[in-house]
């Protein structure tokens, strides 16, 4: 009954529209003076929350994301993808998630890589004769894909809530994401198929091959530098984040296409989101803090264990919540309130919590594109000058392609845990 009351006054002050920050750092704080906690000990676990090697790495992935969104590099992404397949059926669908895709191996952030994208493809689809509405639901699930293909800020997170490792969960990600990325590229095929009156690029010739791919080289050499030294282990998540942004700032600087005052601006941009993040981590350690000496996590497992004996139940419950959840709250905060609660049911029940990380990550991205609260809409709303509605009609065949790799992954655990468990 406890966690009801709980979950209940956590809803209500959502709706309030009070940030979910505060909500959790309040909350948690209120329960914890009710029981006779020591307020002294709060900063102490503030500071704590924060003070994490890894964390580390979320400012400078955003960092570096932001200097290359700034610095212009998805032009010369979708040039050298559109080169190579945009004389195909839908072909630069296709494109946009493969720009989408590269681009998702160095940023670590759904934002960043729908809006570095989408400036990019809306308007050369758009002028090619697709649906608007195909175009903006196309680039707000390919910017999905930031939070899963590694590098991942989520990924990190929640790696750093379960104390799993970074490496395992960033190697759990590149089949799913690949996956994924294989289905939107497949749906844009089948799409421009069915419609029949696109446009189609006439095919390029070796040298503009060549061309679009050389001068895209520099931020795929990033890409490969980041993922390659991450897997073998050159350097840990946070060292690759610190490479990444060296490397995105000469890249940009040797391409002349950045000023020290659009520096100053990602700089500034990612400074926000930086303490936006730390700002819910915090409240959320002291909201979990809050529910464990309350006993809630013991008592949904013990409820869990108790109806759903089979994992394959225990998980249609939890993706269906998951999917109730990410119409009202950001990905964010639904990874920070729902791990710590779920993460002792995972380990009695013996579900790999590698594995499940995965599983959450992909409903979490599911949360990004729905409405009303779907971040990666307003970032694509915002770049496509369109409206909400015309972003939400076409994000719908993209969530259930999501919802189907879930129903994949289930059947297929090894699309996730070969390359973490055997390599």
């Amino acid at each position: 009954m406890t966690a009801f009351i709980i979950l209940g006054l956590l809803l209500f002050f959502l709706i309030l529209g009070i940030p979910i920050a505060f909500v959790m750092g309040g909350l948690g704080l209120g329960l914890l003076l009710i029981e006779g906690f020591n307020p002294i000990m709060i900063p102490q676990g503030l500071y704590s929350s924060i003070d994490n090697f890894i964390l580390l790495a979320v400012p400078l992935f955003l960092l570096m994301s932001n200097i290359l969104l700034k610095g212009g590099v998805g032009k010369d992404l979708f040039a050298a993808a559109q080169s190579w397949v945009g004389h195909w059926p839908g072909g630069l669908g296709v494109a946009t998630i493969l720009s989408c895709a590269l681009f998702s191996a160095i940023s670590g952030s759904s934002v960043a890589t729908a809006a570095t994208i989408g400036t990019v493809a809306i308007p050369e689809m758009t002028k090619r004769g697709y649906e608007k509405s195909f175009v903006l639901g196309l680039l707000a699930a390919g910017g999905t894909l930031g939070i899963l293909i590694p590098p991942s800020i989520i990924l990190i997170i929640y790696g750093v809530i379960t104390e799993e490792s970074i490496i395992s969960l960033f190697t759990a990600g590149i089949g799913p994401g690949l996956f994924l990325a294989f289905m939107f590229s497949l749906y844009s095929v089948v799409y421009a198929r069915y419609k029949g009156q696109l446009d189609v690029l006439p095919r390029a010739s070796w040298k503009e091959r060549w061309d679009a791919s050389l001068r895209a080289s520099p931020v795929l050499f990033l890409a490969m530098t980041i993922v390659l030294g991450i897997y073998f282990g050159v350097f840990t998540p946070t060292e690759a984040a610190g490479v990444g942004f060296v490397l995105a700032l000469m890249i940009t600087l040797g391409r002349r296409s950045i000023s020290f005052a659009l520096i100053k601006e990602a700089s500034r941009e990612a400074m926000q989101t930086t303490v936006t993040i730390f700002l819910i981590i915090a409240g959320a350690k002291i909201f979990s803090k809050a529910i464990t000496l309350y006993r809630i996590p013991q008592d949904i497992t013990a409820l869990v264990t108790e109806n759903f004996t089979q994992a394959g139940t225990f998980l249609v419950v939890v993706c269906i919540i998951l999917l109730i959840m990410g119409l009202f709250i950001e990905s964010l905060s639904m990874l920070l309130i729902m791990v710590p609660v779920l993460y002792p049911t995972l380990l009695n029940m013996g579900i790999d919590p590698i594995w499940f990380g995965i599983i959450f990550v992909i409903m979490v991205e599911c949360a990004l594109i729905t409405p009303p609260v779907g971040l990666n809409l307003f970032i694509v709303q915002a770049v496509g000058n369109a409206t909400l509605w015309e972003v939400s009609a076409g994000v719908w065949p993209f969530i259930l392609i999501m919802l189907g790799t879930v129903v994949v992954l289930y059947f297929f655990p090894a699309l996730a845990l070969y390359l973490p468990y055997n390599f």
